[in-house]
């Protein structure tokens, strides 16, 4: 049986996460597979924290024969056994690890206000609405004296008809 050592594709759209697997040469891309190696997360902003080898079984399925792939071939060279990359991947894996700090709270944007900032804000929020209703007041006075003179000119119409009769 001929083994490869390859990428299986996993995750979502837009959204791709990878298993290094030994799977046979003959099954589909994301089929059944001997054994998983490791992962490929290409989301991670750290690029040596990206690949995570199991060394010891990526070393045994080499010696018994398998051929990794083109993309897996680069990621053995770098963070295999005796690897490139080994130690910064060890530093990046510790501090993806490490807790996140988060930054003390500073002081507050605003301050909070005093009972006379309130008091003045009362008064001056009442000031407009009190001119507002007396600038409606004075609105409905003249439509008020209109009408009045309205209904003065229509009595004497009424009153002409009952002369009449």
């Amino acid at each position: 049986m001929a083994v490869r050592i390859r990428m299986k594709k996993m995750g979502r759209a837009h959204r791709a996460f990878f298993r290094i697997c030994a799977t046979d040469k003959r099954t589909p891309r994301d089929g059944r597979v001997l054994e998983e190696l490791g992962t490929y997360d290409p989301s991670v902003a750290d690029t040596d924290a990206r690949a995570v080898l199991n060394k010891e079984r990526v070393s045994y399925w080499l010696s018994v024969g398998a051929v990794p792939s083109e993309k897996v071939a680069v990621l053995i060279k770098k963070y295999g056994e005796g690897g490139t990359h080994e130690a910064a991947q060890a530093a990046a894996l510790e501090k993806l690890s490490a807790p996140k700090v988060v930054p003390a709270a500073g002081p507050a944007v605003s301050k909070p206000k005093s009972e006379e900032e309130k008091a003045a804000e009362a008064a001056a929020a009442e000031a407009p609405a009190e001119e507002a209703a007396a600038e409606e007041a004075a609105a409905e006075a003249p439509a008020e004296e209109n009408a009045a003179e309205e209904n003065t000119e229509e009595k004497p119409a009424e009153e002409t008809p009952a002369a009449d009769a």
